[in-house]
Formats: structure tokens, C-alpha cells, sequence
């Protein structure tokens, strides 16, 4: 469920009190740097998979032909 307005002004107002205002473009900043590395991890990950030869039920790869 995603918060609806007062329930996220509610949250940021939170996160003020606990981080302080100047700490929240660093952890910001951490955030982002962090999801770019995931994303950056995922997409080698999938890439890995299909360069690697797929195999068929009987035990063969692919490009056995």
C-alpha cells in the first residue's frame, strides 16, 4: 500500500526529526549510488545467463548441431 498524502508528509517530517536535514541528501545520495550498483548487477546477471547455452530436456545444448 503506498502512502497517501498526510501519511507521507507524516514520514518525511520523521525522517527530518531522526536524520536532521542536512544528513538526508547523503543518505539519499548513498540510496541512489547503492540501486545504480543493484541495477548494474542484475543487468550483468541476465546477460551472463542468456550468453550461456540454453540446455534441452535430453542433456544437449543448443549448439550442438
Amino acid at each position: 500500500m503506498i502512502p497517501g498524502g498526510w501519511e507521507a508528509i507524516l514520514i518525511l517530517g520523521v525522517v527530518v526529526l531522526l536524520f536532521g536535514a542536512k544528513k538526508i541528501p547523503e543518505l539519499a545520495k548513498g540510496m541512489g549510488t547503492g540501486l545504480k550498483e543493484f541495477k548494474k548487477a542484475t543487468r550483468e546477471e541476465v546477460d551472463n545467463e542468456s550468453k550461456e547455452p540454453k540446455k534441452v530436456e535430453n542433456g544437449t545444448s543448443d549448439q550442438d548441431s
